[in-house]
């Protein structure tokens, strides 16, 4: 049996201890922000399930908590900032790592990947752990192949309790397909549009919408004179996302290196 233990205690990480304790792993742990009202409560019941006689830890007693609870797997859904001190902490104590948290700098995710590999950890991080989010990326790397000459725009649609924008998702698509291009990111990426000019060539424009209760959806368009093709990938429930990280931490468990969940998958 498995022993995790889950940072972030919000939507996602609630629905991942609920899922966790279904397949029969251990959740030795569960952390939050010192502020959180949820502090001191049992993890169980905060997600909806019976006690698990694992109390919401504060981040600030994050190195304590470990070394109290030795788990295998450290799961991290926080926020870029909190998940990049964690793992410093996490790294030093010899304990793997699923990372699902987003919007990370490039500086932040070479400086993690650099050190999980000094540190001879196993680290598992992905923007999206559904199994649909990674086919829906190599579709749009092989569409790109094909269609490199067409207008390339994506759109993300999230709820409005999400704070990066745009999504992780959405910039990780992006990075596949300038890569595809042979381009940098940074050099043809549009964010929303105002004003007025032309679409210029080889751009490729990125639109977020944050609105109500919408889980998440991607579209990628393709199109030029005369035609359009649309890759869409929606999720309908936060399930998809937690199975990927059950599979993600099954995976990780006792492994070094640094890996994405086209490992996980054998994509």
């Amino acid at each position: 049996m498995t022993k995790i233990a889950m940072l972030g205690v919000g939507r996602m990480g609630r629905e991942i201890i609920k899922k966790a304790v279904e397949e029969g792993l251990d959740v030795v742990a569960a952390v939050d922000s010192p502020e959180n009202p949820i502090i001191g409560k049992d993890a169980g019941i905060v997600s909806g399930i019976d006690a698990l006689d694992v109390k919401v830890s504060s981040a600030a007693e994050l190195e304590n908590t470990l070394e109290k609870t030795k788990p295998e797997v450290v799961v991290d859904f926080t926020n870029a900032e909190a998940c990049f001190w964690n793992f410093k902490l996490i790294c030093k104590k010899g304990i793997n790592m699923v990372v699902g948290t987003t919007g990370f700098s490039d500086k932040q995710l070479n400086e993690m990947r650099k050190e999980a590999v000094k540190r001879n950890i196993g680290i598992l991080i992905s923007p999206n752990m559904s199994v649909g989010v990674n086919v829906f990326w190599d579709l749009v790397k092989e569409a790109t192949k094909k269609l490199r000459d067409y207008d390339i725009e994506i759109i993300e649609q999230h709820h409005r309790f999400k704070k990066d924008s745009p999504s992780g998702t959405a910039l990780r698509t992006a990075e596949i397909i300038a890569g595809e291009m042979e381009k940098n990111l940074k050099d043809i990426a549009v964010y929303g549009r105002k004003g007025a000019r032309e679409r210029e060539k080889g751009e490729i424009g990125i639109h977020a919408i944050r609105a109500g209760d919408i889980v998440g959806e991607h579209i990628v368009i393709y199109s030029t004179l005369g035609e359009r093709i649309e890759i869409t990938h929606k999720a309908h429930s936060r399930t998809a996302f937690v199975n990927g990280v059950i599979k993600a931490i099954g995976f990780i468990k006792g492994k070094k290196g640094v890996y994405g969940m086209n490992d996980v998958l054998g994509i």
